[in-house]
């Protein structure tokens, strides 16, 4: 536990979380905003499917759906980025759930079925509330009295995030099936809309503020593109163990994946209550290893109960690695970029979950089923493998990306902007408590980059950059 809780109930990250300004209301206005992005894909499937009495077709509207999100979702986290969530949010929600309100409609109405792709396609607008709740907590914990609360930060996101993607299905089925087929895309349409003009609503100074151009810094690929291969990875786990789950043991899978999220939520407490980093690589092996226990208790036992508790420690593996991984980006990414750098992640998961699930639903077609348990442990060892080969599983030992200044000049390291005449005078002074063979002491600086992402490098070798 942080020292600054140390002694004090688990729950004490999370008090001091919530009681920062308006961190209540924009946490809960963010959980009703993500919520749809829960129910759009099983509503879709149950309206097309009741309309056409075809799966396939309506299996194809929803991924046209996952599609537009993953390929106009950072399009939009740059514009929020850039502009300001205030400005872009409202709009881009308005526009995705026009998209499913026209999508309602074309169904009800019979129009061609290209119509249904069209206008289901507009909530990939959607903006992606998780990302700019994440952005929002970044800025209220900048500086060193924030830090040993950013871990619990992202560790209530992420539960926040199970939540929703285990509730919003079921909610989806219970509208659809008591109500209308319609019902579940319309609540999913107030839903989205009402809960982001509440999110924004309720920023306040909490809004981080929208940095254009340069300002906002560039988005390190190199630092990015093995944490990239690691939320696929899990994309792919996610897809595998639902479709592989859904098709092998019937009505229990939903209790089974519910123990699976639950074992992610509670595992996600925890971590955030205890507060010290975690390696990324060592999370992945245990998880790796972890996902050996279901294809070896589906060829032997054939029987649905013994998955129950390998699912949960599963779940218990997979919030850790989430969790890790979001925060190595959150040191990776400048500020002004953090939302767009959120939404390529989603992008990777979505597209890591839709190969996986596809590769899954393949082999459950064929007569060896239980086979498609054998795909998490091999996109896990994948995800291993890119994060320790670039030593990206080390921690606490990435530096900030090297960023540029407002004139678009590469910054220069802080030790080189004196006068010359001080480095002479330099040369001949007490050396400067731990620096050795010329690297400042400064936290976070290495070779010249500044140690405020996002913001130019300071000439006063110990006048620190103030955040904007």
């Amino acid at each position: 536990m942080p020292i600054l809780f140390r002694g004090a109930p688990p729950w004490a990250p999370y008090r001091a979380l919530l009681a920062l300004p308006a961190a209540r209301l924009f946490t809960a206005a963010g959980a009703v905003a993500r919520l749809p992005a829960a129910m759009c894909g099983v509503s879709t499937v149950l309206l097309v499917a009741r309309a056409h009495g075809s799966y396939g077709l309506a299996g194809a509207v929803s991924a046209t759906g996952l599609l537009a999100t993953a390929l106009a979702g950072p399009c939009t986290a740059r514009l929020t980025d850039r502009y300001g969530q205030r400005r872009v949010a409202p709009w881009a929600a308005a526009l995705a759930a026009l998209g499913l309100l026209g999508l309602v409609l074309c169904v009800r109405y019979g129009a061609p079925v290209w119509t249904y792709v069209a206008t289901y396609a507009l909530l990939g607008c959607a903006p992606n509330t998780g990302a700019m709740a994440r952005a929002r907590w970044a800025h209220l914990l900048r500086g060193p009295g924030g830090s040993p609360l950013k871990g619990a930060a992202n560790a209530l996101e992420q539960v926040i995030d199970e939540l929703c993607y285990t509730l919003g299905p079921v909610l989806a089925v219970l509208l659809a099936t008591s109500f209308t087929p319609a019902a579940g895309l319309l609540t999913a349409a107030g839903l989205l809309l009402g809960g982001t003009l509440a999110f924004v609503a309720s920023g306040g100074n909490a809004q981080p503020a929208p940095r254009a151009g340069r300002a906002a810094g560039r988005l390190p690929w190199r630092g990015l593109a093995p944490l990239l291969c690691c939320f696929a990875g899990t994309g792919v786990i996610f897809g595998a163990l639902e479709v592989t789950t859904v098709s092998g043991t019937g009505g229990a899978a939903g209790l089974l994946l519910g123990v699976q999220a639950a074992g992610s939520g509670l595992a996600g407490l925890a971590l955030g209550a205890y507060g010290r980093p975690l390696r990324l690589d060592r999370c992945l092996a245990l998880l790796a290893a972890l996902l050996l226990l279901p294809p070896l208790c589906a060829r032997s036992t054939g029987a649905a109960w013994p998955l129950g508790p390998a699912l949960l420690l599963i779940g218990t593996a997979t919030a850790p690695v989430m969790i890790t991984a979001m925060n190595a980006l959150h040191g990776h990414v400048p500020a002004g970029r953090l939302t767009e750098a959120m939404s390529w992640a989603v992008t990777a998961i979505l597209a890591g979950s839709s190969a996986g699930a596809t590769a899954a639903g393949h082999l459950a077609d064929g007569s060896r089923p239980w086979l498609g348990y054998t795909l998490p442990p091999l996109a896990a060892a994948g995800a291993w493998a890119a994060v320790r080969g670039t030593g990206g599983g080390r921690r606490g030992r990435q530096a900030p990306p090297r960023t540029r200044t407002e004139a678009g000049a590469p910054a220069q390291p802080a030790h080189t902007a004196e006068p010359a005449s001080h480095r002479g005078h330099a040369a001949n002074a007490a050396p400067h408590p731990g620096r050795e063979a010329g690297v400042s002491a400064c936290p976070g600086r290495e070779a010249g980059v500044s140690p405020h992402p996002g913001g130019p490098a300071s000439a006063h070798r110990h006048q620190p950059l103030r955040p904007a």
